[in-house]
C-alpha cells in the first residue's frame, strides 16, 4: 500500500526557519500545508527576520501572518491545514496549550543549545558569554514546559576560542539541516525517536535584550571581548557611550603583551588608523571594527562609556 504524504505546518520568521523549509523542499514523503509567520511590519522582533513568503510560495504552501501565536485566528488556520507535524523553529512566542493540545505529542521545536543545559531565551549569546566548548542543536517534542520535552535528535559541535555569534549561528544553521535530513524520512515512515531529557543536567538562560550589550570598562578585556563576540551580528551588537552618542564594537581582541598603560577604563590609549586600543579593568582591548552615531573622529584621550 502507498504511504500517505505527511502534511507540515511551518512556524517562524528567521534564517533557523527558512532552513526547515529548504529541507522539506527536499524531503520525500512531505508536504507543507501553512506557513505561520509575522507580518512584514512587526518584522524587528527578529534582527534575524527573514520573509518567507517567497518560500513558501515555490513550496505551494499557504501563509498565515501573525503577531499572536495562541490568537483565536492563528489555531483555527493551522487546525484547517490538518497537520500530521507542526514544527516551531525561530518563533520567540510561547506556545500555549490549545496550540500544542491542535497535534498532541506531534509539534516539533529547536533550541540553540546541548538540551537540557540553557533551556529558555537568547541561548546563542549564553553559550558565548558562558564560555561553552561544546553545545549542541537540539531537535525536541514541544511540551508546556520550558524545552523540556524529549529529544528527538542532537548534533554536537566544538566551539573556538574566538567563536562569534555569526560563526555559531552558522553552525547551528548547519546542525539543524543535517539533523532534518536525517530525522524527516523517519517521520514519514512513522518512527519518532524520542529520549527524555536529563533534569540532573538542567540550567535556564534568561532573557536577554540590546541594553544588555552595554560594556562594562572597568571588567577585564576577555570579558569585554566575550560579551562583543556574543551579541555581534546578526544581534545588535555590543556598545559604549562617548560625549552622548552610542559607538557599537562588532570586532575586537585581547592584546596580548602591549605595553603597561597607566589610564582609566575605557580610555583610548593608542589609534591606528580606525583600530582603538582601550584600557579595561584589566588589560587591554582592542577595537578592531565599529560604528558611531557621530561623525566626530575619536580622540586620544577620549573616555568610553560616559554620557557627558
Amino acid at each position: 500500500m502507498e504511504q500517505r504524504t505527511k502534511r507540515a505546518v511551518v512556524v517562524g520568521a528567521v534564517g533557523s526557519t527558512e532552513v526547515v523549509l529548504d529541507a522539506f523542499a527536499q524531503a520525500q514523503g512531505w508536504e507543507v500545508a501553512l506557513v505561520v509567520t509575522l507580518p512584514l511590519e512587526l518584522s524587528s522582533r527578529h534582527s534575524d527576520f527573514v520573509d518567507l513568503g517567497p518560500q513558501a510560495e515555490t513550496l505551494g504552501a499557504e501563509v498565515f501572518r501573525t503577531g499572536k501565536t495562541n490568537d483565536p485566528q492563528t489555531l483555527d488556520a493551522i487546525r484547517e491545514a490538518r497537520p500530521d507535524y507542526i514544527f516551531v523553529v525561530g518563533w520567540s512566542q510561547l506556545c500555549g496549550s490549545e496550540f500544542l493540545g491542535i497535534r498532541p505529542g506531534k509539534v516539533i521545536g529547536y533550541h540553540p543549545a546541548a538540551l537540557p543545559r540553557l533551556r529558555g531565551r537568547a541561548a546563542l549569546p549564553w553559550t558565548i558569554l558562558l564560555d561553552e566548548k561544546i553545545t549542541a542543536g537540539s531537535l525536541f517534542w514541544m511540551e508546556e514546559g520550558t524545552d523540556d520535552g524529549d529529544i528527538l535528535a542532537q548534533s554536537y559541535f566544538h566551539l573556538a576560542p574566538d567563536e562569534t555569534a555569526a560563526q555559531l549561528y552558522e553552525k547551528h544553521m548547519v546542525a539543524l539541516r543535517e539533523m532534518l535530513e536525517q530525522c524527516l524520512p523517519l517521520l514519514a515512515d512513522g518512527n519518532e525517536p524520542r529520549r527524555v531529557q536529563d533534569e540532573r543536567y538542567a540550567t535556564w538562560a534568561a532573557k536577554r535584550t540590546a541594553r544588555d550589550g552595554l560594556i562594562d570598562w572597568k571588567a577585564d578585556a576577555a570579558a569585554i571581548d566575550r560579551l562583543v563576540r556574543a551579541v555581534g551580528r546578526p544581534y545588535p551588537g555590543a556598545f559604549t557611550n562617548v560625549g552622548g552618542d552610542r559607538l557599537v564594537i562588532w570586532s575586537s581582541e585581547p592584546v596580548l603583551g602591549g605595553r603597561l598603560h597607566h589610564a582609566a577604563p575605557g580610555q583610548i590609549v593608542e589609534r591606528e588608523g580606525d583600530r582603538l586600543t582601550v584600557q579595561t579593568g584589566s588589560g587591554l582591548l582592542r577595537i578592531l571594527e565599529w560604528e558611531c552615531d557621530s561623525v566626530k573622529p575619536l580622540r586620544m584621550h577620549e573616555i568610553l562609556g560616559r554620557d557627558d
